[in-house]
């Protein structure tokens, strides 16, 4: 694995040793940032279920101001906190307290959010819902014209709105697919 952009660009980044974790691809990483933009400049970014962190380490490298990695598997941990250690990246805050007790902090400190990657294990259905569920009750926890991207298995199909969050595009690549979700108060439209 590499890192596709940015100041760290074709650095290598070490995947996990277990089989429980499945890193997002190059390539998948390459077609999400060519839709979010190059440049992450300034930008506040979560990489929920980070595995490696090879998500929020991409954002890092575009120029991204913090990044918050929630991930509680053992040995993601250690591979993502050596991944940090080898680019000897700054702005990042590693969290092994889960998911939901992440999100639940931020949302009470109010810190806004503008990009939120989730990728649960994709055996593991409920957390996507859970997930999806609290960010679409929680506005505090999204910048104006933030943007929550899920990835899952090309075979499953995640709901089009989850609370106030409105799935605005979908991009299948292998067997992978990205949902892309934007705040949306009831009844109006996102263009």
């Amino acid at each position: 694995m590499r890192i596709i952009g940015g100041k760290w660009r074709s650095r290598q980044i070490a995947a996990p040793k277990s089989e429980a974790t499945r890193p997002t691809s190059d390539r998948l990483r390459e077609t999400l940032f060519n839709v979010l933009g190059q440049d992450c400049t300034g930008l506040r970014v979560l990489d929920l279920y980070a595995g490696s962190g090879a998500v929020g380490l991409e954002a890092l490298s575009r120029g991204a101001r913090r990044v918050w990695f929630a991930e509680k598997s053992s040995p993601a941990l250690a591979t993502l906190r050596a991944n940090l250690r080898t680019l000897g990246a700054e702005g990042a805050v590693v969290d092994n307290s889960g998911v939901s007790t992440l999100l639940s902090k931020l949302a009470k400190e109010k810190t806004a959010i503008d990009l939120i990657f989730l990728d649960p294990p994709w055996d593991m259905a409920q957390e996507y819902e859970r997930t999806l569920a609290f960010l679409g009750s929680h506005e505090e926890l999204l910048n104006d014209g933030a943007r929550v991207v899920a990835e899952h298995r090309n075979k499953v199909e995640l709901p089009e709105r989850v609370g106030n969050l409105e799935r605005t595009r979908v991009l299948k690549q292998g067997d992978a697919s990205l949902s892309f979700y934007q705040w949306n108060d009831e009844g109006d439209r996102i263009s």
